[in-house]
């Protein structure tokens, strides 16, 4: 019994410092990697507490290597576009123009009826009453519904747009200085594009650019590094 206690006490400590060092983040916004290692952490810490066969010295050294690599691991994702991908993956549209992407829906494993159910939850009961949706790699569901399906729409104050061929939502075309050539694709943009922007906001190159956005009206949103001395 004392030696139970012991081993709990010391886990529930150990545990509790290396959360505080850890990353916090919200369990809403964990992707599947940092969910499995969560889980992973729990696992070492129950055996360190009632795994007699497990010594004290060698629980806390895995405890701590597992923590190691997954705070590693979040630094490497931030710092590299790349790895982001390999371990996040990324935000994939499974919904365009009120239809669903076939394609798509075979990445994230989702049939028709659990997107269906996804869609009610955002109070979505037809799929024609979707402009955008965008599965998340935290696995949440973001949706633009159609300008006439919208709360107050333009529709109800009898107000036409005058504007054509704007972008339907925002869209990031370079992050970490890398432009993301597939979104200035869709949006009809290239790199001239892109560049003349960047001249216009007195930026000389890419590399200098920690993001950019382009705003429904076609204008350029860009955040340099220069704002993120201590990175993020």
């Amino acid at each position: 019994m004392t030696e139970i206690i012991i081993r709990s006490t010391l886990s529930f400590l150990v545990l509790l410092s290396l959360t505080r060092i850890m990353e916090r983040k919200e369990i809403s916004e964990m992707t599947f990697f940092n969910f499995a290692s969560a889980i992973s952490i729990g696992s070492i810490a129950g055996n360190l507490s009632f795994n007699h066969r497990l010594s004290i010295l060698n629980g806390i050294i895995a405890l701590m290597v597992w923590s190691l690599l997954t705070l590693l691991s979040g630094r490497v994702v931030i710092k590299s576009k790349r790895a982001r991908k390999l371990m996040n993956g990324e935000p994939l549209i499974i919904i365009k123009n009120g239809k669903m992407v076939d394609k798509s829906l075979r990445k994230v494993n989702l049939d028709s009826d659990t997107l269906m159910a996804l869609l009610r939850q955002k109070n979505i009961f037809s799929i024609t009453e979707s402009e955008y949706a965008i599965f998340e790699i935290t696995g949440k569901l973001s949706v633009m519904k159609k300008d006439n399906k919208q709360p107050v729409t333009r529709e109800d104050m009898n107000i036409v747009s005058t504007q054509k061929k704007l972008p339907p939502i925002i869209t990031g075309v370079v992050s970490d200085g890398v432009i993301n050539k597939n979104n200035l694709d869709m949006l009809n943009l290239d790199t001239d594009w892109l560049n003349e922007q960047l001249l216009k906001a007195r930026i000389s190159t890419i590399s200098a650019v920690f993001y950019a956005e382009v705003q429904p009206d076609h204008t350029l949103h860009i955040d340099s590094k220069n704002d993120h001395p201590h990175g993020r």
